[in-house]
């Protein structure tokens, strides 16, 4: 009999360990499929989504490499939600084809359990959550995250908190999660032995 294919949606905030809880998935034989990287991959120069960002923005939106200009996006997308709009209907459907892509090629490679690590997984409403089969939501408390992110990227507490109010909030994600790993006060060890227990139910 083959075995099920597993299709698991994993979020969490900012902080949260999220990233950690990925690798130690894939350590165990899941095949991750990051979201994230993969946005960043299409504005990056070269990036599939490069030429259609500078044909609606304009050749201003693209730096010296070619990649899209981060700091000069986020200032357009501030003042103009419609701008917003226009680069997430660029962006999306290209996420979701490459993400599809890297599945099928998984699956193929004979990965039976995929994991896909989707920062805005609940803010994006149906659009993953009806894909996954389970969403594993990674937890901990808004001081928590302010500390972790402080430490690893040295930015101030207005900066992560301004991160924070974009995300979708604590208990929304909670609302969306079949599981929840709460990573807070654990060690690696203990962190890892949760996600030990949580990839023996998937058959890892």
């Amino acid at each position: 009999m083959t075995p099920r294919t597993w299709r698991i949606g994993l979020t969490g905030g900012i902080g949260c360990g999220k990233s950690t809880v990925a690798d130690m998935f894939a350590t165990r034989g899941a095949a991750v499929i990051d979201a994230d990287a993969i946005s960043r991959s299409l504005t990056a120069p070269g990036g599939r989504a490069m030429a259609s960002i500078a044909q609606t923005f304009g050749h201003q939106m693209v730096d010296v490499h070619g990649a899209m200009d981060r700091q000069a996006m986020r200032a357009n997308v501030f003042q103009n939600p419609e701008a917003k709009k226009q680069l997430e209907a660029i962006i999306h459907p290209l996420v979701s084809q490459i993400t599809a892509e890297q599945a099928q090629a998984a699956l193929q490679t004979g990965r039976r359990v995929l994991v896909f690590d989707v920062p805005l997984l609940v803010e994006s409403g149906e659009r993953w959550r009806k894909q996954m089969d389970r969403i594993i939501v990674v937890d901990c408390d808004a001081e928590t995250q302010r500390e972790r992110v402080m430490a690893r990227s040295g930015l101030a507490v207005e900066e992560i908190d301004r991160i924070m109010a974009l995300q979708a909030s604590r208990s929304q994600r909670l609302a969306c999660a079949d599981t929840v790993i709460f990573n807070q006060g654990l060690s690696l060890t203990e962190l890892e032995a949760q996600v030990a227990q949580l990839a023996a139910d998937f058959g890892l």
